[in-house]
């Protein structure tokens, strides 16, 4: 997920962190813990054991609401708090592993070992029902997200964008939830699964921003959700922090090490963001794709 703050701070959130309004106003990927409804669920030993075996921050696990486009909401896992997965996810994540690291603590551009299928055509859905619709603005910011994506001759997939309410058989749905998140902006997405997109890709608080910053966060999110980890994982230097993410990051081919400060994929964001890839992370698209 991605939220805005004063200050550079803390994820996401893919979507999701990722996760998340000037180069002095980081957003980061969280939301305002009192925004949420909460539930009775307890993060269990063996869920605690699979992120670990993830290598991912067993700190940042919790079972909170999740929202659909329709109002209605269960109870899912928030992993770095822009990351959203079910408990069988979680537990395909865990057995996919794929020992691939090159030991590179620090290198520019990570995956996760889930990977949408190759040669995919992802159909996504921009959502304009009710209170969850996306504005005019965040139509067009979503319409130059996808076109992000599917300038990139050399990546494989692509994606077919519509917009309308019937999404149910669309691999990926784009939908505005600050109705469930007043108080910070950012969004959240998940990491795929079966080779396809994560589905569910939610953007929040984001009206006083400009199409810009928007498209950034919507090509944030869906980049999770095909994939991506944070660039930054190992410090979440875009927040000003020193939090390592730990986890399923594969580090990919041609992607220098060291941080970059202008990656789509950055754990936060800031008001002055362009929207587009940058050269490295077209590489790492390249090299996934």
């Amino acid at each position: 997920m991605l939220s805005e703050t004063i200050k550079k701070v803390g994820l996401f959130s893919l979507g999701i962190s990722m996760v998340f309004a000037s180069c002095s106003e980081e957003a980061s990927e969280s939301t305002t813990e009192a925004a949420r409804p909460t539930t009775n669920l307890e993060v269990s030993q063996a869920i605690i054991d699979q992120v670990e075996n993830l290598g991912m921050n067993t700190n940042y696990i919790r079972w909170d609401a999740f929202y659909f486009p329709d109002g209605s909401s269960e109870p899912r896992l928030f992993l770095e708090e822009d990351v959203i997965v079910t408990p069988d996810q979680l537990a395909e994540m865990t057995a996919n592993i794929k020992q691939t690291k090159d030991g590179k603590g620090d290198s520019k551009q990570y995956s996760t070992s889930a990977l949408v299928s190759q040669g995919r055509t992802i159909s996504i859905i921009g959502y304009t029902g009710g209170s969850q619709a996306l504005s005019q603005k965040e139509r067009t910011a979503l319409e130059w997200a996808v076109a992000n994506y599917n300038r990139l001759s050399g990546v494989s997939i692509s994606f077919n964008l519509t917009f309308g309410t019937d999404y149910q058989s669309k691999d990926m749905v784009v939908y505005n939830n600050t109705v469930n998140n007043p108080s910070g902006a950012g969004g959240s997405a998940g990491f795929p699964s079966n080779g396809l997109p994560f589905k569910f890709v939610q953007i929040y608080g984001l009206t006083n921003y400009d199409t810009n910053v928007v498209e950034h966060v919507l090509t944030h999110e869906i980049g999770h959700s095909v994939g991506f980890r944070h660039t930054d994982w190992f410090s979440r230097q875009s927040c000003g922090q020193n939090v390592n993410e730990g986890g399923d990051t594969n580090h990919i081919s041609g992607t220098p090490t060291g941080y970059d400060s202008t990656s789509i994929m950055l754990a936060c964001f800031s008001a002055s963001e362009d929207g587009e890839f940058n050269a490295n992370d077209i590489t790492a698209l390249n090299n996934m794709y």
